[in-house]
């Protein structure tokens, strides 16, 4: 697990949980759905075979039959049920709000570059969704577990490809995500990393300091602070789902789509392209992708791209950029784990909104993103940063981070 995903994300990823899960949440997801599709059509619709997919503390996903249709409704729907009451507080509002104007944003596009299932219904005031059930599908996490290298780096590719499509077919469309928002009762929006973010640049030189005893130099916290730009309005801005985790794409017929939007938002095309450059956020075990499949994926999502964006076509212009939004997500990962890593009691930790806890793994994680940081760094002739990051990986080994993360089960071979 590493940066790109929320700090208490659970699996929406199709695959159904054991059966414990909550039947009365399940009856309740099931009845409001009718009664939501029965009263959008004017007719009675009955759902059935209710199969509970997992979800996470605050929401429940649903696979349903429908078994009364009137219309021409698909034969099966699946639910997602934000299981909080209305008005339960400010962030679970917002998730709801952030996702309902996410499906409605790619379903209005046309089925060719929709990157998610097609939003069926909403209703904002039980906090529903009825969405286009793409079928039992594998994972990209699946690939990555089974044992066939050659198609999880299939799945890995065709992935990278899809981000930088929707990201490219939904340039200019900020304005209306906006719009959308503002119709759930969304006045204001805001890319939910930027505080974190923000906060990070004038914390990280002081923790660094203490918890560790590196002493950052000057110039490399100015260049990691002049990455701050790319927080705000810059000219190649797109959707992003924020959540990129592997089980968070399906790898359907027609391609692969995307889960989850709870924190998707409208944010510069670097901060999704140094992503994947990192090790990968997963729902279990974090594992270090093999050598030369970053690369491999950060020019797929390129080529997706440069029709858009002609100054991303550029090596440099693309390298500085990445740079750049790399060192905001190793920053902002170090202010949200280092005080774990370090044994710093939990009320000392700071919360966080973009940074999952990768528990024992956490060392060798943060460790993994500043030794990362530091190639891409010295490669750009960034020589304070690059020494940085080799000061604070050396501090880590003291901590449990000299534990190398290990590979993906698909390309243990290699």
């Amino acid at each position: 697990m590493a940066p790109l995903t929320t700090d208490d994300a659970g699996t929406s990823d199709g695959h159904a949980t054991d059966a414990g899960g909550d039947g009365d949440a399940v009856t309740r997801a099931v009845a409001l759905a009718e009664e939501l599709l029965t009263r959008r059509h004017g007719a009675t619709v009955r759902l059935a075979d209710a199969e509970d997919l997992g979800g996470s503390a605050r929401s429940l996903v649903v696979r349903v039959r429908v078994a009364e249709n009137p219309f021409s409704l698909p034969r099966t729907l699946v639910l997602k049920h934000y299981l909080d009451a209305p008005g339960a507080g400010e962030q679970s509002a917002d998730r709801f709000r952030y996702e309902a104007a996410s499906c409605q944003l790619l379903t209005a596009m046309p089925s060719e570059e929709r990157a998610s299932p097609m939003l069926v219904a909403n209703d904002p005031t039980h906090r529903l969704l009825v969405l286009e059930d793409l079928g039992r599908c594998a994972t990209l996490a699946d690939r990555l577990e089974e044992r066939d290298d050659k198609a999880a780096e299939r799945a890995l590719l065709g992935w990278a490809r899809a981000l930088g499509r929707m990201q490219a077919a939904t340039a200019g469309r900020e304005h209306d995500f906006g719009a959308l928002l503002r119709r759930f009762g969304e006045r204001q929006w805001r890319d939910p990393l930027a505080d974190d973010a923000r906060a990070a640049l004038a914390e990280v030189p002081d923790q660094l300091a203490q918890l560790l005893r590196v002493e950052a130099a000057p110039a490399s916290v100015a260049e990691a602070r002049a990455a701050a730009r790319l927080l705000g309005g810059s000219g190649a801005r797109a959707f992003s789902p924020a959540e990129i985790r592997p089980d968070n794409c399906l790898i359907t017929g027609s391609g692969s789509r995307f889960l989850d939007f709870e924190w998707a938002c409208f944010r510069d095309v670097a901060l999704t392209g140094a992503a994947l450059r990192l090790p990968l956020p997963s729902g279990g075990p974090a594992h270090a992708q093999p050598p030369g499949m970053a690369e491999a994926m950060v020019a797929a999502w390129q080529a997706e791209l440069t029709p858009v964006w002609s100054e991303l076509a550029d090596g440099e212009v693309l390298r500085d950029r990445l740079l750049a939004a790399e060192t905001l997500w190793v920053w902002l990962a170090t202010r949200a784990l280092l005080p774990g890593v370090v044994g710093a009691p939990a009320a000392e930790r700071p919360s966080r909104v973009v940074v999952a806890d990768p528990g024992v793994d956490a060392p060798a994680v943060l460790s993994a993103l500043w030794r990362r940081l530091g190639v891409d760094a010295e490669r750009s002739a960034r020589v304070s940063t690059a020494e940085l990051a080799a000061a604070v990986v050396g501090a880590l080994g003291r901590h449990g981070g000299d534990v190398a993360l290990p590979p993906y089960p698909a390309f243990t071979g290699r």
